[in-house]
């Protein structure tokens, strides 16, 4: 007996498929604008898609022992994935800063 229903495994399987799109769509867009930090978003994006195929590979198995493994890399890879990610927007968001912008200086208040 499978360890999940047909409806649960549409949810899994197109889960991954959205996330190769999206990793796909962001790449291209990186391409489009000439800006490298959304490639490295598109990277950052696949330790979540190794943990994801982590997860169905388990399943499909009936979550057998023999592969528990599976659930420990699943979770490293989720944590490798937050961290990757938390990089890839950080430096776009940097990448969005002028060098040439000042900030401005804070309100005085008059006594």
């Amino acid at each position: 007996m499978q360890a999940l229903s047909i409806p649960t495994w549409i949810i899994h399987i197109s889960s991954v498929i959205e996330w190769i799109v999206a990793i796909w769509l962001i790449w291209t867009y990186g391409e489009l604008t000439g800006n490298r930090n959304w490639w490295g978003l598109s990277l950052a994006m696949l330790p979540a898609l190794v943990s994801a195929m982590c997860a169905c590979t388990w399943h499909y198995f009936d979550n057998a022992e023999s592969l528990e493994w599976l659930v420990t890399l699943q979770a490293t890879m989720t944590l490798v994935g937050n961290f990757t990610l938390w990089a890839a927007a950080y430096l776009i968001w940097r990448s969005t800063k002028s060098p040439n912008t000042v900030e401005p200086e804070p309100i005085k208040s008059e006594q």
